[in-house]
């Protein structure tokens, strides 16, 4: 496939071939969240954002896998540094409780392990003052340790503080900390003493003209839930303040600066370790390596995964428990090829300016959909290549994403009426035109026909 020239072809989706695997793979599969009924190939062509499914069909994939995949499909930048490692077995050990290298010495091996990327990724933590990282295999693994953490910091905690809209992953910790739909987290027991405090996504808000409740005439009601300020919570017994920098399931929502802000100074002020989800905002998302850059706060814990291939919790040395097995996984980091696929790709996104491009070309796809965007379209945002467009209704949102895949684009719904559009970081400006008609036309489409 050669991805200057690619092109979607699309004949039906499902096809025969992958209704085949569709029933397949549902014999036996718990029910789950399947966005489309695309089966990809893994035997043919792919490039970038192009890849083929069982039924040869050819799509233009704008989710990168929810942001899993940042470079896309077979992209050459990974690949053929990958190309040159005879791959062994085990491919997975115990991670956590065994060492693994490639020749006599880290400074001269070819092939980077967990070791070399946990050192990059301090590196690019550098400005927070980050020394120190636990690899695990999820991003729900990284808050959980991030709550570890930050509860052995302060024994005598007894609260963590999380955001209205928030999804932090799927374990039975991380559903305490999730406040968006409810079949997340219906029925299933919760962590005690999380409490949940309103997510500013006006990009615009101030103090003066918020509506979602954050601000008060008296501060925020973050600032106002504490003993000092006339609340209830003793400010030395809360763990952990959690926030996604850019909300990502709860509907690509982006907050102010006034509003990041005021979570960072309540922070600082009474020394609440503030924890940043990067699961989807982060590697080079945003046009920069965390979304946090974007934000006057300090974070004091980055849980990362999705494109960093691992999960990874990045602290500063004291943060984290000096007793050996308080936090243990016995896979985490013992993933070689996970390993090798996340230095790889933080690794591409300095060799090729790849944070720059997602900024220009981010710009670039923005003003393209504003352009095109028809009467029902409510708004357009994004940061770099985390772009989102929010529309009147949730059905007309469902139908756009129907109208796309039609014209051979996928796209994935997020919040209650929103399409997040999620680019490889290396997208070229002929696929952004591509991708934003293709969209464009899908939005004009269904103009008239799923009303309000």
């Amino acid at each position: 496939m050669d991805r200057d020239t690619a092109e979607p072809q699309v004949e039906s989706l499902p096809g025969p071939n992958a209704q085949q695997w569709i029933d397949f793979h549902s014999k036996r599969a718990a029910p789950s969240e399947y966005s489309h009924d695309f089966v990809w190939d893994i035997t043919a062509e792919a490039d970038g954002p192009f890849v083929t499914d069982v039924d040869g069909n050819v799509l233009l994939d704008f989710t990168c896998h929810i942001g899993a995949a940042p470079l896309g499909y077979d992209n050459e930048k990974v690949l053929s540094k990958l190309r040159e490692f005879d791959l062994v077995e085990p491919m997975k050990i115990a991670g956590q409780d065994l060492y693994f290298g490639a020749g006599p010495d880290p400074e001269t091996t070819e092939f980077p392990g967990s070791s070399h990327l946990m050192d990059r990724l301090v590196d690019v933590s550098s400005e927070y003052g980050m020394d120190t990282v636990f690899l695990s295999n999820s991003g729900a693994e990284a808050v959980e340790n991030a709550m570890k953490i930050t509860h052995d910091h302060k024994p005598t905690a007894q609260y963590g503080v999380a955001f209205a809209g928030s999804f932090h992953g799927r374990t039975l910790g991380t559903l305490s900390l999730t406040k968006s739909k409810d079949v997340y987290t219906r029925h299933y027991p919760q962590v005690a003493g999380v409490e949940t405090v309103p997510f500013c996504d006006d990009r615009g808000c101030t103090p003066d003209t918020c509506d979602c409740g954050f601000f008060t005439d008296a501060g925020s009601r973050f600032r106002n839930s504490l003993a000092p300020e006339g609340g209830h919570i003793d400010p030395g017994e809360v763990a952990f303040a959690i926030l996604e920098p850019i909300q990502g399931v709860g509907g690509y929502r982006f907050p102010s600066q006034e509003f990041m802000a005021e979570v960072g100074d309540v922070c600082d002020t009474y020394d609440i370790p503030l924890v940043v989800d990067e699961i989807q905002s982060g590697v080079g998302r945003t046009g920069r390596m965390w979304a946090s850059e974007h934000y006057a706060v300090d974070p004091d814990v980055i849980c990362a995964a999705k494109g960093l291939r691992v999960g990874a919790t990045v602290s500063r040395s004291e943060l984290f428990p000096d007793q050996k097995n308080r936090l243990g996984s016995t896979f985490g980091g013992g993933d070689i090829l996970a390993s090798m696929y996340g230095a790889f790709t933080l690794e591409a996104i300095e060799e090729h300016d790849l944070l720059d491009n997602a900024t220009s070309r981010g710009e670039a796809a923005k003003e393209r959909l504003r352009d095109g965007a028809p009467d029902h379209v409510e708004d357009v945002r994004g940061k770099g290549l985390m772009l989102a467009v929010e529309f009147d209704t949730a059905e007309r949102r469902d139908a756009v994403v129907k109208a796309a895949l039609e014209r051979g684009m996928l796209t994935l719904g997020c919040g209650k009426k929103t399409i997040r559009l999620l680019p490889p970081l290396d997208v070229t400006e002929r696929e952004v035109e591509l991708g934003t008609e293709l969209f464009c036309e899908a939005m004009q489409a269904v103009a008239s026909t799923a009303t309000a």
